[in-house]
Parts: C-alpha cells; sequence; structure tokens
C-alpha cells in the first residue's frame, strides 16, 4: 500500500520544533508525530501557517518531510503546504514535497500580485498538471488578502488533481456550508482556523478539520462522539475546549502558544520561535497556564 492521499478528518498542522539556539529539533519532531499517532489523527499536515513555514529553508522543508513520513508510518496522509509568490515556485515546491514522501500539498494562490479570477484558475490547474501531487486549495484571505468566492471554489474544484479546500474565510461555516453545496460529493471540504467552529462546519458536510498540533487528543474525541450521533456529548467536550482553541488564533504569538502548550505536555523541549514570530508575553502566559489547569493538562 501506499500513503494516502485521501485527507479528511482530524489532519493538525504540525509546529516546527527548533532548538533554543534555533536550530531544527527533530527529536521533538519525531515525537510530535508520534503524539498525533497515538492520538488517533487520520493524518498530519507540515508547512502550514501554524508551522512557521515562512522561517524554513529548502534544505530544512526537505529534512522535515523525510522525519514526518518515516515516522508517520507508510499509509497516514502527509499534506504539505505550498506558499508561494509564483506559479513556478509553486510547482518546484510540489515537487520536492512529493520527492521527499508527501502525498498532497495544501497550496495558498500567489499574493504578492493580486490575481483575478482567471489566474488562480490557471495557477491551480498548472500546479495540479506538474506539481506531481494532489491539491488541496487553501482558502485564507486574512494572511493571503486573496478572496476566493464560492463559485471560483467551485470552478477550482473541476480542475484535474484538486481534491480539496482548506476553508478559513471568517465566517468559516456559512462558507464552507456554501461550497459543500456548490461542489460534487467527491471533492472534499475541511475546516481550519484551529478548529474554531469544528462543529458548525460538520453539522454543514465538513469532510475533516485542520487545527494546530497540541490537542489532538482531546479533538478526537469530540469528533468521535459527533460521528456517533452524540452531539450533545461532542458540544460539552469542545466547549470545554474553547478557551485553549481561541488562545491559539491571536496574531503574532500563536506560535509561541502552540509551543508553550507542547512543552508543557512534554511533546518538544522548547518553545523557541524563529523571527519574525516572537515570544509570548510573561501575562499571555500566565494566561494560558491557568487555561491549561483548567482541562487538567500539567
Amino acid at each position: 500500500m501506499t500513503r494516502s492521499s485521501d485527507v479528511r478528518g482530524l489532519i493538525p498542522v504540525l509546529a516546527t520544533p527548533f532548538s533554543a539556539g534555533g536550530e531544527l529539533d527533530l527529536d521533538s519532531l519525531r515525537r510530535l508525530v508520534d503524539f498525533q499517532v497515538t492520538s488517533g489523527v487520520d493524518g498530519v499536515a507540515v508547512f502550514g501557517f501554524a508551522s512557521e513555514g515562512f522561517a524554513l529553508t529548502a534544505a530544512e522543508r526537505a529534512t522535515i518531510l523525510d522525519v514526518v513520513t518515516a515516522a508517520a508510518g507508510p499509509h497516514l496522509p502527509v499534506v504539505a503546504g505550498v506558499a508561494a509568490t509564483g506559479t513556478a515556485d509553486a510547482v518546484e515546491q510540489a515537487r520536492r514535497a512529493a520527492d521527499h514522501g508527501a502525498s498532497a500539498v495544501m497550496v495558498v494562490p500567489p499574493h504578492m500580485v493580486k490575481p483575478g479570477p482567471g489566474q488562480i484558475v490557471d495557477f491551480y490547474g498548472t500546479v495540479a498538471r506538474d506539481g506531481g501531487l494532489a491539491v488541496m486549495v487553501q482558502d485564507a484571505p486574512g494572511s493571503t488578502g486573496v478572496t476566493m468566492p464560492v463559485p471560483l471554489i467551485a470552478e477550482l474544484s473541476k480542475l484535474d488533481g484538486v481534491t480539496s479546500v482548506k476553508v478559513e474565510a471568517p465566517p468559516t461555516a456559512p462558507k464552507l456550508g456554501a461550497v459543500v453545496d456548490a461542489v460534487a460529493p467527491d471533492f472534499l471540504v475541511l475546516g481550519g482556523q484551529n478548529a474554531l467552529f469544528l462543529l458548525e462546519e460538520y453539522r454543514l458536510g465538513a469532510a475533516g478539520t485542520m487545527p494546530a498540533c497540541e490537542f489532538p487528543d482531546l479533538l478526537r474525541p469530540v469528533l468521535d462522539a459527533w460521528a456517533t450521533g452524540d452531539a450533545a456529548s461532542a458540544r460539552a467536550a469542545f466547549n470545554r475546549l474553547l478557551p485553549l482553541v481561541r488562545f491559539g488564533l491571536q496574531p503574532g504569538i500563536a506560535w509561541s502558544v502552540h509551543k508553550h502548550v507542547l512543552v508543557r505536555r512534554g511533546v518538544i523541549d522548547t518553545p523557541a520561535v524563529r523571527p519574525p514570530a516572537v515570544d509570548a508575553d510573561p501575562g499571555t502566559l500566565a494566561a494560558l497556564a491557568d487555561i491549561l489547569d483548567d482541562l487538567g493538562i500539567r
């Protein structure tokens, strides 16, 4: 069997662990993947917005993928983020991801020169044709500044090799539901935004969710309860997590928040981030500690 490119269910976006000196911490990365697998995830993603992908070199991306794919085993889907300012670079990043074991790529639209709808279709069509991997469209206008209306996403869904979309355009649930209604049943629509509207998105037809990676063991029971029709238990378990979910959505310090939780949980060694990311301030970290205390995370 080969690694699946069927990206659905719980697919956390991995943080990138660094040593105190700023180097890749591969031992922590292996433990992080093991934590995801033990928690019962349905796949993992690298180089997403939660991964500090902006601070990684091409060589580091290759190393990270080698470690993650080995630790994840031969079948678990591994999604590699692609954030390029041009089509040729996006194709190159996708090919490198394929060479290092990824099963799909999550691709943001080019955003330095804001493209029109026709250019976006051409961009994704070329990446899907030439990149060598299944393509997930990442609809994240808050980060890219590129708006993709529902009819445009529906058009992208018809391209050969474009198999899914991650909707992160607030309000996410209404847009996700509209996309589900506009695309074929085999085109997968997933939510993001650190699972903030997870249950609302699932109610409207989401095939999966892609949160940050510090609480997959706490999200798994939520999704399992929902899948069995126990909506009340799913809501109760999810509502208990909401303070932690929202804390990981703070612009500029989210990377630090994710890592401080992972350090407290004994998964990675340090909460170090790379510039231009910054560490969270002491007041924020004290409030985070209170949230973790309330959740019983020691």
